[in-house]
């Protein structure tokens, strides 16, 4: 399988530490959207990542449905995500505000890096961040409440785990904040991720884009 994307998006890095757990193997094209986006377009229309090319030569676009492919893949045993009720619905209303927070920390990063400095609108910019601090907010207090020693979805490594770690990982390597400080046990769990193999081996600084 082929992977196209750069691991400094958090979508294309929860695609690949999912395949990395899965053991599925792949290669990777590490194509930025901005200056490989004629290579990405004949894949995906949008010029977005993550794509997926399967051995088959299907081409699978947006990571909420490769990963679904990734885990009907492996069954419901080894899936990543909870196959159904109560854990299904929470896992994925963590990600949903994991990738929520991930999503306003990116717009504000375009905010300061592409649009010009008598464009900007210090209210938008404002708002942006005070979503961000909103859905981390709310992150925190779910963490807190899974514990200290424990996975957030009844004590099982999950999807919610890995997005949540590469969202944050967006978000404090980006944006100029102290972050982690602010929310401890979103911290602490971040950390405890970033040192499995899995996500080390997928670690990206990330760089703002270049404006010239």
């Amino acid at each position: 399988m082929l992977l196209i994307g750069m691991l400094d998006s958090p979508f294309v890095r929860r695609v690949a530490v999912s395949m990395r757990l899965l053991g599925m193997s792949y290669e990777r094209h590490d194509w930025s959207v901005g200056r490989d986006s004629d290579r990405i377009r004949p894949y995906n229309p949008l010029g977005r990542v993550p794509v997926l090319v399967l051995d088959s030569g299907e081409i699978l676009i947006e990571s909420g449905a490769i990963l679904d492919h990734l885990d009907q893949e492996v069954g419901p045993n080894r899936a990543l995500l909870p196959v159904a009720g109560t854990p299904r619905r929470r896992a994925l209303q963590l990600m949903a505000l994991a990738v929520g927070a991930a999503e306003k920390a990116r717009d504000r990063i375009y905010e300061r890096e592409f649009r010009p400095a008598d464009k900007s609108h210090a209210p938008w910019a404002e708002r942006l961040l005070g979503q961000m601090h909103g859905a981390l907010a709310e992150l925190e207090r779910r963490t807190a409440a899974a514990g200290s020693e424990h996975w957030l979805i009844d004590d099982r490594f999950s999807q919610a785990d890995i997005t949540l770690t590469c969202c944050l990982s967006l978000i404090t390597d980006a944006l100029p904040l102290e972050l982690l400080p602010r929310y401890p046990a979103l911290s602490e769990h971040y950390q405890r991720c970033e040192a499995l193999p899995e996500f080390l081996a997928t670690k990206a600084g990330w760089f703002p884009p270049s404006t010239t």
